[in-house]
């Protein structure tokens, strides 16, 4: 890898090139699924490429390849800049860059168990004792479990003298029983939806999240929800699980926060912002129990926004996105924070936040979510339902909208749970909510504590074109809001 990397740089002009990095990935993918007691999918994939990005005449060129020959990369070098000098001709302004010390490290995430070493026959026996547990509930008409893999391991060098290799090894998990009676579906997930858990470990995950004794527990909910009633709609209060609040703050917290929607430089997949640069530091955008932040440590906890140094050579940070409700940072890269400082000092911190990443060798790298999450409270959840008059619990995303500058918004959920004198008494099918993002972070008025905190994966992020599905983190507990609007999703 050292010697394809270094091959690269050594073809280019630095009379011409004022900066370059080159990124090359070895990648290898395993999925394996089941429904219904049979196999659905057996897939490996391995990749090996490479991508190379200069700076030159202030703009950006990028190419990659699969070819690593050395007349291949000799073309890549060659085709990078020539897309830059071309890019040039239609710039407004240079590119800077705020400025990064150079580094020299090998970094591993911690595995305890690599998830390559188990055979393809143990995943699958593994998923079949689930979904046999799945369907021997009454009802169930379709059940469906899955495990993922990967292992990527990475260079990056730079022409400012960064040598940064990465490994890391994620692992996901999950099992969903589906229920179709009178021309209506329900459906329950664990340990989430959309394909369930996803962290950055090993093995070990899918020990714990103990898919087997969990099935059919979640078959039975399944069949419950065709007879529990409607969500009631109007104004309660609500408590939502720690799943679904990672999604509500992926939407209306993590995507207004990238600062190249805020510039207008990207609007792809998932729209601009109402966040402009003249909210920062002046917004109140929650309670000031809501605080928010952007962390890629391992200390923070093995999210898929997790890692060393971000593709563009800038080590993992903490950064405070809402303090005490008021909002304190963007996402930035080493373009956008040089930008931004330029343009109004004091602004946002001349200093890259760390959070540029690429799908892959054939991508370049863009502003990118790492692990977004709100800091757990004070509360025990038995505490805080018993606190609550009359609200609704909702468990488990099953839909979202949100509008292209992400403030107003709808989700559904799997579950309800009407609450009454601090107890849950009945089941509630086809529960959703829906408010506007200030106002919603602003009615908080609980969250619970540490042992309900769960920093969990959402693998399927889009962004971009050509797109690119990247993993991010969120880590959440439970909370409650006061006055939201929740109604029926689906159904009658």
């Amino acid at each position: 890898m050292h010697d394809f990397a270094e091959r690269v740089l050594s073809l280019l002009d630095r009379r011409e090139v004022g900066y370059a990095d080159v990124r090359v990935i070895e990648s290898r993918d395993r999925t394996i699924s089941t429904k219904n007691g049979k196999m659905g999918t057996a897939a490996s994939d391995e990749s090996l490429g490479l991508g190379v990005r200069v700076l030159v005449n202030g703009c950006w060129g990028f190419a990659s390849t699969d070819d690593l020959s050395r007349d291949s990369l000799a073309a890549v070098a060659k085709r990078a800049v020539e897309i830059a000098r071309a890019s040039a001709r239609a710039k407004k302004e240079d590119i800077v860059l705020a400025d990064e010390p150079a580094a020299n490290v090998n970094w591993i995430s911690p595995c305890q168990i690599d998830p390559f070493s188990t055979s393809i026959e143990a995943n699958l026996d593994l998923l079949l004792r689930a979904d046999a547990e799945m369907r021997a509930v009454q009802g169930i008409t379709l059940a469906e479990a899955s495990l993922n893999f990967r292992r990527a391991r990475q260079l990056f060098m730079s022409t400012e003298g960064s040598v940064i290799e990465q490994t890391r090894v994620i692992t996901g998990v999950g099992i969903e029983a589906h229920c179709y009676a009178d021309g209506d579906i329900q459906s329950r997930s664990y340990p989430n939806s959309f394909r369930g858990q996803y962290q950055l470990r090993g093995y070990e995950l899918v020990g714990e999240m103990d898919i087997v004794g969990n099935a059919r527990r979640i078959a039975e909910e399944a069949v419950a929800l065709h007879k529990a009633d409607q969500c009631p709609q109007g104004k309660r209060t609500l408590i939502l699980d720690s799943s679904q609040l990672g999604l509500q703050i992926h939407e209306s917290i993590g995507h207004p926060i990238e600062l190249d929607r805020v510039l207008g430089m990207e609007a792809n997949y998932a729209g601009t912002s109402f966040l402009t640069l003249d909210k920062l530091n002046n917004l109140k955008y929650g309670s000031e129990i809501v605080n928010v932040v952007a962390d890629a440590r391992l200390e923070h906890g093995p999210g898929l926004g997790t890692f060393a140094y971000d593709d563009e050579g800038v080590a993992a940070q903490c950064t405070d996105i809402i303090k005490d409700g008021q909002f304190r940072g963007y996402l930035t890269s080493r373009e956008t924070a040089a930008m931004v400082g330029a343009k109004n000092s004091g602004v946002a911190s001349l200093r890259s936040g760390g959070t540029m990443r690429a799908e892959g060798w054939n991508r370049i790298p863009m502003i990118r979510m790492t692990n977004i999450s709100l800091l757990p409270g004070t509360w025990k959840l038995d505490d805080l339902i018993a606190d609550t008059d009359d609200g609704i619990y909702m468990e488990t995303n099953r839909s979202w909208s949100i509008d292209d500058r992400r403030y107003n918004f709808q989700f559904g959920c799997e579950l309800g749970w009407e609450i009454k004198g601090g107890k849950k008494v009945r089941m509630l099918k086809n529960p959703s909510y829906s408010g506007i993002t200030t106002e919603f972070w602003n009615s908080c008025d609980a969250i619970c504590n540490k042992d309900h905190w769960t920093l969990w994966g959402t693998p399927n992020c889009g962004k971009g074109q050509p797109s690119q599905t990247m993993g991010t983190g969120h880590g959440a507990a439970p909370a409650r809001f006061r006055n939201v609007n929740v109604g029926v999703a689906y159904g009658g």
